[in-house]
């Protein structure tokens, strides 16, 4: 999940800052998340997954398949 993470994050061209910034939090908290030495909130892994336009599953490595679910509005 972490690795998956990271190659999200760097597939956009940023860094964690940015991503860290977008989650309200600071970098060196979300380097924790990409590296495993946290675990992730279900607040933020909901958060993730709609920045990245994908699903928790596709996340969590659950699926491969990153098309995201219908999501309530």
């Amino acid at each position: 999940m972490y690795k998956r993470l990271k190659e999200l994050r760097e597939d956009k061209d940023l860094n964690q800052t940015q991503i860290a910034k977008y989650l309200n939090m600071s970098q060196t908290g979300y380097s924790k998340y990409e590296t495993g030495e946290n675990d992730i909130p279900t607040k933020i892994l909901i958060e993730l997954a709609k920045f990245y336009h994908t699903s928790v599953d596709y996340l969590l490595e659950l699926t491969n398949d990153p098309t995201p679910y219908n999501l309530k509005k």
